[in-house]
């Protein structure tokens, strides 16, 4: 598994990593199977960078907001955010399967890749800022499992739903997934959830819905990659890590208005 985590540091954070790894069926099997726990390692890191602004800095919640957004794309490298405005492009293009498919193939990016990912973004500082300035010791629990969250989707729509195309990066990591991750998947949800009930119980209702807010997420997804574009693509899978992690960002907002209020 600690090939398989050493993987994904390289591949979907700008982590300075340049251990070599062989690039065989098990080890990106086991990188698979360590997308969750990736997302748990970014969501530490997103709280303990917010509980240092929020009690070591003068920072105003604006600047906190701030600096915690930018940690979100730096940490990425953007990686998901070319796939969040590729996939855009190809969907607003309102084409049939194939020409979408070309179209997130052209690395140029068009008007309806650019203003989505402005929307995502200004969405997203929107939610940190509102989040922050309302923050109590619930909030960092619920931020840990927002990224967490976004990977076990990720990583579920891989497993269930078939490629695009017969090449690619989605294709390639699909042939070497094996079906019975998704259990494991499932073991790192109730073990995230119970851990995290036994350290502070008052987290159950939030994040019983965030897990919820996951769920619909990876129903909706599964369903509208096949519809929209034939299946999943290397983009699709960025767009779903985007999407979904938007989508929960915007579900705690709601919940410190709420449940959390």
């Amino acid at each position: 598994m600690f090939k398989g985590l050493w993987i994904s540091l390289q591949f979907f954070t700008s982590l300075p990593i340049n251990k070599q790894i062989p690039m065989n069926r098990d080890n990106i099997d086991k990188c698979i199977k360590s997308i969750p726990l990736l997302g748990l390692f970014q969501g530490v890191l997103y709280s303990l960078l917010l509980y240092f602004l929020i009690e070591w800095t003068p920072f105003s919640y604006v600047a906190i907001a701030f600096l915690v957004w930018l940690f979100t794309i730096i940490l990425t490298g953007g990686i998901h955010l070319d796939g969040w405005m590729d996939t855009s492009d190809a969907f607003f293009s309102y084409q049939n399967k194939e020409k979408r498919l070309e179209i997130m193939n052209d690395p140029r990016t068009g008007a309806f890749g650019v203003l989505s990912v402005i929307v995502l973004l200004s969405g997203r500082f929107l939610f940190l800022y509102e989040i922050t300035s309302s923050l109590q010791m619930l909030s960092f629990m619920t931020i840990i499992c927002i990224p967490f969250l976004s990977k076990v989707v990720i990583g579920s729509i891989l497993l269930t739903v078939p490629a695009a195309k017969e090449e690619g990066l989605a294709h390639f990591f699909k042939q070497a997934a094996k079906q019975h991750t998704w259990i494991i998947y499932l073991m790192y949800v109730f073990i995230f959830i119970g851990f995290s009930i036994f350290l502070y119980r008052h987290t159950m209702i939030p994040l019983f819905i965030l897990v919820l807010a996951a769920f619909l997420c990876f129903l909706f997804i599964r369903r509208k990659a096949v519809k929209w574009f034939g299946g999943i693509t290397g983009d699709v899978l960025g767009a779903t890590g985007e999407g979904t992690e938007n989508f929960l960002w915007m579900t705690l907002w709601l919940l410190h208005y709420f449940v959390m209020g």
